[in-house]
């Protein structure tokens, strides 16, 4: 059984059942099946859908929205901004997709002519996480539905009510049975899902430990796996940056999703010169932020996911503090029933200790001096992560070597990293590997199929 906690409150609001093994092997079978149709439907019957599924998440965004904020705890002007983010992400692929989807044809030196087709392969496993619980799930719906695949989605066990009302989405949009199914499953049902010879292909949003698991078993069943995931990213200031706007948005990245967010900087990295005054700033702006009532629209930042978040973060905090860091302030629970926690800055963070290799999901940043653009780099880079970055600097020398030199699947100049419909996103070292959205995302999961003819 799952349960909905809210974390605002610690009150369990609703159930739902695990499924029966009977229950799991039905649902296979049944996105099998409708695979075999579904691949063979025209690409205007599949943007069809999408455009279908974008209008009944529009008519549904108020009941969406509070789902996902009773369940997790962000904001309810965040969740209704997730939710519009899907319904811009349907559109995009509905839109756009079709000629992504084009066959290429090229011309070979016999005077031959190669053609490149993009092929459906099959039902494909989304194991997703609770911290953007409807858009992390369409990063990879949409390009499924597309695609001419089927999904299956083994979504987080804290927002089993998101998704069952995406499955319920897909249908009232009127997707056939079977082509998008939810899984109220354990992760410990996993393993057996990606041996099944029926899943053509695996996605996982999640941790480290749970990507390495996933990629195990992906890669003794020989089946292709995207991985998203952890990132501890740096937001590097320069002194020719604008200091007033990068301040506001590394308090946006911190507090976003209550700081629960992968590419959001959690590191932030700041030349000498503007280091005191950076400080300041971020200093009175992170105090600033009131946390409470998620669904109070003057709220800056809601409750963390779950108590159990919570308290992990608060480990890291004294874990930080024994390897010789300060808490300047922050990190403090709140006299409520609720899993808060204030948003604080830790500095003098040991570049060698092993919290500084460590992600902190929650709303604590850490403050790093950089005494040129080399010291920098040599920050950003000194992680095991390689997801995103976001860099604030006016000259454009130093702009190329940061595009360059930063080692990260992303890097965002003069702005916060956020992920768009438009464009790839994903990592490199051990953020994982392989890309969501964009043209990228969308061949991802499909059968690059080369069609060879003869001169005429």
């Amino acid at each position: 059984m799952f349960k909905s906690v809210n974390p605002a409150t610690g009150e369990t609001f609703a159930t739902y059942p695990e499924l029966t093994k009977e229950e799991l092997e039905a649902k296979i079978a049944k996105s099998a099946l409708a695979y075999r149709s579904w691949r063979k439907t025209s690409l205007a019957e599949r943007s069809k859908l999408l455009s279908a599924l974008a209008d009944a998440y529009e008519k549904n965004k108020d009941r969406l929205a509070k789902t996902a904020t009773l369940e997790m705890g962000k904001t309810y002007s965040s969740s209704v901004a997730e939710v519009e983010k899907c319904i811009a992400a349907f559109r995009h692929f509905a839109s756009a997709g079709p000629a992504m989807l084009e066959p290429k044809t090229s011309t070979l030196s016999n005077g031959g002519s190669a053609e490149v087709h993009w092929l459906p392969q099959g039902p494909v496993l989304a194991i997703m996480p609770w911290n953007f619980p409807f858009w992390q799930a369409v990063r990879f719906l949409a390009p499924t539905i597309l695609a001419g695949n089927t999904g299956l989605l083994k979504h987080a066990s804290i927002v089993q009510g998101v998704g069952a009302l995406m499955e319920e989405m897909v249908l009232e949009a009127g997707g056939p049975e079977g082509v998008f199914q939810n899984l109220a499953i354990k992760s410990s049902a996993i393993a057996g899902l990606i041996a099944d010879d029926r899943i053509a292909a695996v996605t996982l949003t999640g941790s480290e430990g749970a990507g390495i698991a996933v990629a195990e078993q992906a890669g003794h069943a020989l089946k292709k796996v995207v991985l998203e995931l952890g990132g501890s990213d740096p937001f590097i200031v320069m002194p020719s940056a604008n200091l007033d706007e990068a301040v506001k948005q590394a308090v946006k990245a911190r507090i976003q999703n209550t700081g629960q967010s992968c590419i959001c900087g959690k590191r932030m990295i700041v030349h000498a010169d503007i280091y005191e005054a950076f400080l300041e700033k971020f200093s009175i702006a992170m105090k600033a932020v009131k946390a409470g009532d998620p669904l109070d629209p003057k709220t800056d930042m809601g409750p963390l996911s779950s108590f159990e978040q919570r308290d992990t973060v608060i480990e890291q905090i004294e874990e930080a503090k024994k390897s010789g860091a300060q808490l300047l302030f922050g990190g403090e629970k709140l006299d409520s029933p609720g899993a808060y926690l204030t948003a604080g800055i830790l500095t003098g963070v040991p570049l060698d200790s092993k919290f500084a290799q460590e992600e902190i999901f929650g709303p604590i940043a850490m403050l790093f001096r950089a005494e040129n653009i080399d010291d920098a780099i040599n920050i950003a880079n000194n992680i095991p992560f390689g997801l995103g970055s976001s860099v604030w600097t006016n000259d454009a020398a130093e702009q190329t070597r940061f595009v360059n030199d930063i080692e990260a699947g992303m890097t965002a100049i003069n702005q916060m990293l956020a992920s768009s419909p438009e464009a790839p996103f994903g990592g490199i070292k051990r953020s994982g590997h392989g890309r969501e959205l964009g043209p990228y995302g969308l061949h991802e999961f499909m059968n690059l199929k080369t069609v060879l003819r003869p001169a005429a």
